[in-house]
């Protein structure tokens, strides 16, 4: 993108001088630039004063420095995830069932997501309370 010969104070400027009553047509004349250009700058400075101007350029870089914040963290939080499922699925496929006794009704006690606490003879053992999980 092609950068502005004005600075942002110089802009601000021009246009308070259409707002003093000098004419569009003879402003651009004098700032060398378009009409269109004028009317661009007054839709997005319009309203503003210098101290606004640098109070919206910090809040700027500060959002800036925000967005990388967010998104190291929640590249942080992928390869967690990442590395947890990866730790899990080993005792996923090895436990099919809780193995507290044969007559177990529970169902299934290594599940992916969500787990609760299977209570049989043998003590306690962890087992999938999923979305489609019978209670007892």
């Amino acid at each position: 993108m092609k950068k502005s010969k004005f600075s942002e104070t110089q802009i601000v400027s021009i246009l308070k001088q259409s707002d003093a009553g000098l004419p569009v047509k003879d402003l651009c004349r004098q700032a060398g630039i378009s009409p269109a250009t004028y009317y661009q700058w007054k839709s997005k400075y319009g309203g503003m004063e210098a101290s606004d101007l640098r109070r919206v350029r910090e809040l700027e870089v500060e959002n800036a420095k925000l967005k990388r914040m967010y998104a190291e963290l929640a590249l942080d939080v992928v390869a967690m995830k990442d590395l947890i499922a990866k730790k899990l699925q080993g005792r996923r496929r090895s436990v099919t069932q809780c193995g507290s006794s044969s007559s177990c009704t529970r169902g299934l006690c290594a599940g992916p997501a969500r787990w609760s606490i299977c209570r049989s003879r043998r003590g306690t053992r962890r087992r999938w309370a999923g979305r489609y999980a019978t209670r007892s």
